[in-house]
């Protein structure tokens, strides 16, 4: 199945929202890892584009350039290297017009912040992603990494480079996928030798889940005792149904995604569109009169069973469930706050502590107390 040009017309808005979340990350990414001082932190892109679209609106290589910018002070006080590997290629054309155009324009903006070359260093790559994949998986185990893998294809979406990210200690991923094509052609064999999804149990949902679907199957693919955790954003464009994969082994990672989702969309923090159909929540059912139930109250209706059940019992498990389920602790907070006042529960502080600094930096186990 040919790729799509994307660069030959301006981005649409559901590829402005992908590149929105991967620069929102990198700007929640940076300050972490040059706050640790190492001596070089590494970012991959591995389907770089040009560099901006038809339009002259930024691409991920350009809006990484503008998040490092914005951190230069902290780098030159760190003194941390920065490394990116962008890479553009064109199967079967003599001609790299799309490579040319991403070189120009990251050495033209490199030219008007001429300091930025003091911090950082530009490695290009003009080469096929299962060539290089492999030649650059040293460098990303070796040190902190972020990697981009913006494809737009089938061919690229291979379990086996999941597993292998998988097996790094100090890399977060974002990953797009066009989860629509399985739904019409995840059946052939020409998907099932890169990526085997069960096509008829991922039918079972409407077809808008299909992107939450493959993340499910793909978690199931994972060792047993992996500290990966991956997590869907969905992205409606027209009929198609495409989105990103993050992937993070690290609590603090996780959590910083999660916010960014949540910002993104309120209501679902896991889509572009109204994917659970929050627009009839408040509307009445006419047999049974009752009201339906949005992502966020259904997740806190677990919360208080499993609090009451004893089954969670303090702030350090409910953190965990909370980001295990995609969810922010601070949606598990009004749930606990909301229990206190009503006599269902006690607990020894004004808060119930369901955050990442009071679980995992400097931590303070809180046990939360059933009110008999």
């Amino acid at each position: 199945m040919a790729a799509i040009n994307l660069h030959n017309k301006p981005f649409g808005e559901e590829t402005i929202t992908k590149l929105e979340i991967f620069e929102d990350y990198a700007q929640a990414w940076l300050p972490t890892f040059i706050m640790q001082a190492p001596p070089m932190i590494c970012i991959f892109d591995f389907f770089a584009g040009t560099g901006y679209d038809k339009s002259g609106v930024p691409g991920s290589p350009i809006r990484l350039l503008q998040k490092i910018e914005e951190q230069r002070p902290l780098i030159f006080s760190n003194h941390v290297k920065i490394e990116i590997y962008l890479n553009e290629f064109e199967p079967c054309k003599k001609e790299q017009k799309k490579f040319e155009l991403l070189k120009a324009s990251c050495e033209e903006y490199l030219d008007k912040h001429p300091s930025l070359r003091h911090v950082l260093e530009i490695k290009y790559h003009n080469e096929d992603f299962e060539t290089l994949f492999p030649q650059l998986l040293p460098t990303i185990k070796k040190y902190p990494a972020l990697v981009y893998l913006d494809q737009n294809g089938i061919k690229f979406t291979s379990e086996t480079y999941f597993l292998e990210l998988e097996k790094t200690a100090q890399t977060d991923f974002l990953y797009f996928i066009s989860s629509s094509y399985f739904w019409r052609f995840g059946k052939l064999d020409e998907f099932k030798m890169h990526l085997d999804i069960d096509m008829e149990e991922a039918k079972k949902d409407p077809y808008k889940f299909i992107h939450v679907n493959i993340i499910q199957q793909l978690r199931r693919k994972l060792p047993v005792r992996t500290k990966l955790r991956l997590y869907p954003f969905s992205l409606k464009k027209g009929k198609n149904i495409h989105g990103i994969i993050f992937g993070a082994s690290h609590a603090r990672a996780v959590d910083k995604f999660l916010t960014i989702a949540w910002d993104r969309n309120k209501t679902n923090g896991q889509a572009n569109f109204d994917i659970f159909d929050h627009a009839t929540v408040n509307q009445i059912n006419m047999f049974s009169g009752d009201r339906g139930r949005s992502r966020i109250e259904t997740f806190q209706e677990k919360v208080r069973n499993k609090v009451l059940n004893s089954e969670i019992s303090n702030n350090f498990d409910l953190y965990e469930f909370s980001i295990n389920e995609g969810f922010l602790g601070s949606h598990a907070a009004e749930c606990l706050k909301e229990m206190k006042r009503k006599k269902m529960i006690k607990y020894d502080c004004t808060s119930p502590l369901v955050n990442y600094q009071n679980v995992h930096k400097v931590p303070k186990r809180l046990m939360y107390i059933v009110n008999k």
